[in-house]
């Protein structure tokens, strides 16, 4: 009987040498190829699944030595989901402590001034951040704009146009607008509204994303913002094709006169004052220009076809300047 435990203990030691020797191997072992690869973890990947994830992209073996790794390793909890640019050429415990560090990819993605709710979306879309729908149905949710203190029932307008920092898993259709909604609150809370306007942040907003639409020279925005106030005024209606554009579903690029004519809550030939909302997302420069507009008294505006306008303070000089520019 002493023999024979004798050789079990020997048994086990030399087992236990050798399931060792291949631990050692494995953990000192980097990975073969040069470069790096893309590695994407989901929320709620448990150890098993990350470890399939990183042996399809050829990172390390999986087998019972990453198992052990990790329960060794105290690495358990720590592993955190996310997107990872791994280098080829590490050791096994060199991938988990980079999975640890939580060192996940950065995304810029940056949205341009004057862009629909729809045009983000689709923006935002192309890479794989939202579900257009979802993301335009949370648009629309008056409630979630009351949550985003925007006293509106849409938050077209609100979505402000910026370079955002996103990364992978950590950030949905939810998060990204109120991304974008918070940042425009900041801006907002910057800029000093002169107490003289006699117009409330939505509407100054509205008339913002019309200067925004109209304006093809930076230059011209409060000169085209004293334009609308002047019409305002004169209780003269805007006329201004972005608007009614804004209010025609699916539209294919060609604004007919019976366009003009067709009745819309945002077609500004038809109805008097500001459309119920803003026509696209203005920036800080289009905000800046209805707070703090020309001193003019021009009325109309014509394009020169070359991003610039004539600009008239009657009729007669106007219908001169379009029989010139646009006929």
């Amino acid at each position: 009987m002493r023999r024979f435990i004798l050789s079990f203990l020997l048994l086990l030691l030399v087992v236990a040498g050798a399931f060792g020797g291949w631990y050692l191997s494995y953990l000192n072992t980097v990975s073969p190829g040069s470069g790096e690869v893309v590695v994407t973890i989901a929320k709620g990947t448990g150890v098993r699944g990350i470890g399939a994830l990183l042996a399809d992209q050829g990172v390390l073996k999986n087998d019972i030595r990453y198992l052990c790794l990790v329960a060794l390793s105290g690495q358990r909890t720590k592993l955190k989901a996310g997107e990872y640019i791994i280098p080829y050429g590490l050791t096994p415990p060199q991938v988990l402590e980079l999975l640890a560090s939580g060192r996940t990819l950065r995304h810029q993605v940056t949205i341009p001034e004057g862009l629909t709710a729809v045009q983000i979306a689709a923006l935002f879309a192309k890479d794989g951040w939202v579900q257009p729908e979802r993301f335009l149905a949370l648009v629309e949710d008056e409630a979630l704009a009351r949550r985003l203190g925007v006293e509106a029932d849409s938050l077209e307008g609100y979505l402000f146009p910026e370079t955002y920092t996103l990364v992978r898993s950590e950030v949905d259709e939810t998060a990204i607008i109120g991304m974008m909604v918070q940042r425009f609150q900041q801006v907002w809370q910057t800029l000093q509204v002169p107490g003289h306007l006699d117009l409330n942040r939505h509407q100054l907003v509205t008339l913002a994303s019309i200067v925004e639409k109209e304006t093809g020279a930076p230059a011209e925005r409060s000169l085209i913002a004293r334009v609308f106030y002047n019409r305002l005024a004169r209780k003269m209606r805007l006329q201004s094709d972005p608007t009614v554009i804004y209010g025609i579903p699916n539209f294919n690029g060609n604004l007919t006169r019976a366009d003009l004519r067709r009745e819309t809550p945002y077609n500004t030939y038809v109805i008097a004052g500001l459309p119920p909302g803003p026509i696209c997302n203005p920036g800080r420069a289009a905000l800046e220009a209805v707070l703090y507009p020309a001193d003019s008294d021009a009325l109309y505006f014509v394009s020169r076809n070359d991003g610039t306008h004539i600009f008239s303070t009657n009729l007669a000089d106007h219908n001169r300047a379009v029989q010139t520019y646009q006929r």
